[in-house]
């Protein structure tokens, strides 16, 4: 084993255990700990212990990406916390379809995160920015930008999983039916996306870039994928109780983190660091993808 792999498996052996303790206090919390009014307080207040254990590692170890993993870690387990305390049952369709779409894009985003994962001797380059900008408090900002602020929004988005294991009743429908497909899709457009990405990354030539497959079609096809899966539980979320319009939050405040935030990120980032990204720029849209066309793309 050469030292790479050595620090990779023992970095990946650290990680691992970190989140088993921290899984294991917000299930602690969900068995003994006091009771709230409301079972969605008590799903975020496991998921913040959580998150705090996970940010102590992270502190640890002088890295911020032990957070990585938690974005698709704890969804599954959260529906499935939410599933076992509520009253549903447990042959409910609607909950189970939406299980196997959670699962699904867990399972795809968790494996693209380990067969990325090179240890923890390195960490993604937007932390560091993050704690420098914040001067002395970027212990603050390490807490609350890099650790809460992401776990609170995919707990919004994962609402529509709490209305759908706490409002059953409903048949099973035609939305039922779309938002299976979106979510399908979506996981299929994200993996496509990944291994596109993998196989140019071992072939590509200095200053490359990346513009085939999905990524001819949009710059950004996998966090499209992403939204859209969060989308796909949102319709979940509607089929089970037609008023609750507002399970749809989550997924818009995915959209714009992703339009606000990530994205010109990752856009500033590529034209520095690889000038022929500004061609791609010009002719690829920037998000919903669409066939590949000559002139300048809309954004």
């Amino acid at each position: 084993m050469t030292t790479a792999q050595a620090s990779r498996t023992e970095s990946m052996v650290r990680v691992t255990v970190a989140y088993v303790i921290a899984f294991g206090a917000g299930a602690a919390w969900f068995a003994w700990g006091p009771e709230t009014e409301w079972l969605w307080l008590d799903g975020l207040i496991a998921d913040l212990i959580a998150t705090v254990v996970i940010f102590g590692a992270s502190r640890m170890h002088h890295n911020s990406s032990f957070y990585d993993a938690y974005w698709s870690v704890l969804p599954p387990l959260l529906m499935l916390a939410w599933w076992i305390e509520s009253d549903a049952p447990a042959d409910d369709t609607r909950s189970w379809l939406v299980m196997v779409v959670i699962v699904l894009w867990a399972v795809r985003l968790t494996v693209n995160w380990i067969q990325t994962f090179p240890g923890l001797h390195h960490e993604d380059w937007r932390y560091p920015m993050v704690r420098e900008r914040a001067g002395k408090a970027e212990a603050v900002a390490d807490l609350m930008g890099i650790h809460v602020f992401p776990t609170l929004q995919v707990f919004l988005g994962m609402l529509p999983a709490y209305v759908v294991v706490t409002r059953t009743g409903r048949d099973v429908g035609w939305l039922d039916v779309v938002a299976v497909v979106v979510g399908i899709g979506a996981v299929t457009i994200e993996l496509t996306a990944d291994i596109q990405m993998h196989r140019f990354i071992r072939t590509r030539q200095p200053g490359q870039v990346m513009d085939q497959g999905l990524w001819a079609w949009s710059r950004h096809p996998n966090y499209f994928g992403e939204v859209s899966f969060w989308v796909s539980l949102a319709l979940f979320g509607l089929a089970a109780d037609p008023d609750a319009w507002w399970v749809f939050a989550g997924a818009a405040c995915m959209y714009a983190m992703f339009q606000l935030a990530s994205i010109p990120m990752m856009e500033q980032r590529s034209l520095e660091r690889r000038p022929a990204y500004a061609e791609v720029v010009s002719r690829v849209p920037r998000f919903v993808p669409r066939p590949p066309r000559r002139g300048r793309a809309d954004v």
